[in-house]
């Protein structure tokens, strides 16, 4: 179990009341000393699963305060070893109810969430050079039938934040950080194709290589692949895993058929370039949708009712929205196999 160290600046008139609500939404301990005026830091040590119940209190209550400010620090050990929360319950079973956490399953606060994930939208020269050097990378690897190059790759390529960020953005209705997403999405592919193409014009292209081949034909499996892969990218961030294994697996289904459909244009080979092209949309509608979803299980919503009303109408269109161009695109396979 791990555990966050929430510290904040309260009015000192409030710090009894706010201790008692505190203690009974399960934060293992509490400090408060006085600071100057009539102010008083708060110290709270709680675990992940109930850091986004305590800071909800914390912004409801106090967010219009004037300089209010809340610290999120991740807690390596404490000493004494916090009791895990189920004998925490048990201690005191009529808190039960007020306890649980805000989602069923254990995940980190969605203040940390976003704070993560709107790093990864970021367009630097450092998220531009990795893009190009994945390009190159996964290209040398493809031509050479070399599967250690291709996962090296996927590796460097920083794919994985911006479609999360995308999904995470949908489910809370935050547009500016659609905004930000897609245009990193956007710039990350461009790259990504311009880069093979140029590649593709250099060399000369063998389009019966297998890694190549194997990319430029799609099936119902690649689409089960796509979704297991955008779940995998949402728990990744909010489950605190380590991210660069699942952006291998997310990559997986992103960087070679784009780099695929860019070495193939590149060097004339229009009709299975059209191949790789539908296994890449697949891809990204798959991950993206499993993604909304993911989120949406795991609890993540925003904190105040009007900004959830928008949310859940921005998650339906969405959800509908790429499970209807998620049919078609299956639809198009149908026909393909059989012609």
């Amino acid at each position: 179990m791990s555990f966050r160290l929430i510290e904040t600046v309260l009015p000192e008139k409030d710090q009894k009341e706010i201790e008692e609500i505190l203690r009974e939404k399960a934060a293992i301990d509490i400090w408060q000393e006085k600071i100057e005026g009539n102010l008083s830091r708060m110290k709270i040590l709680v675990s992940t699963g109930q850091s986004e119940t305590i800071l909800d209190i914390l912004e409801k209550k106090y967010a219009h305060t004037q300089g209010f400010r809340i610290i999120i620090l991740p807690v390596e050990a404490s000493i004494p070893r916090p009791k895990p929360e189920e004998d925490l319950q048990a201690e005191d079973k009529g808190l039960q109810a007020s306890q649980k956490p805000v989602s069923r399953f254990l995940r980190i606060s969605r203040e940390e969430l976003y704070a993560d994930i709107t790093k990864t939208v970021s367009l630097s020269w450092v998220f531009m050079v990795m893009v190009v050097f994945s390009a190159i990378v996964a290209s040398i690897g493809i031509l050479r039938n070399n599967v250690v190059f291709i996962i090296g790759a996927m590796v460097i390529a920083p794919v994985l934040g911006p479609n999360v960020a995308l999904s995470f953005a949908t489910t809370l209705g935050d547009i500016d950080l659609s905004r930000r997403a897609i245009k990193a999405i956007g710039i990350g592919i461009l790259t990504v194709l311009i880069s093979s193409f140029l590649i593709g014009i250099a060399l000369e292209i063998d389009p019966a290589i297998p890694e190549l081949l194997s990319r430029t034909q799609v099936s119902l499996g690649d689409v089960i692949l796509a979704l297991a892969a955008g779940s995998a990218a949402a728990l990744s961030f909010t489950s605190e895993l380590y991210s660069a294994l699942i952006g291998v697996m997310v990559a997986v289904a992103l960087l070679p058929p784009l780099v695929t459909f860019g070495l193939l244009t590149g060097s004339g080979h229009w009709k299975l370039a059209l191949g790789s092209m539908l296994l890449f949309l697949i891809n990204l509608i798959c991950v993206n949708l499993a993604g909304v979803i993911t989120f949406l299980v795991q609890g993540i919503r925003p904190l105040t009712w009007w900004e959830s009303t928008r949310a859940k109408k921005a998650a339906r269109i969405s959800i509908v929205l790429w499970s209807c161009l998620l049919f078609i695109l299956v639809v198009v396979i149908f026909l393909s196999q059989k012609h």
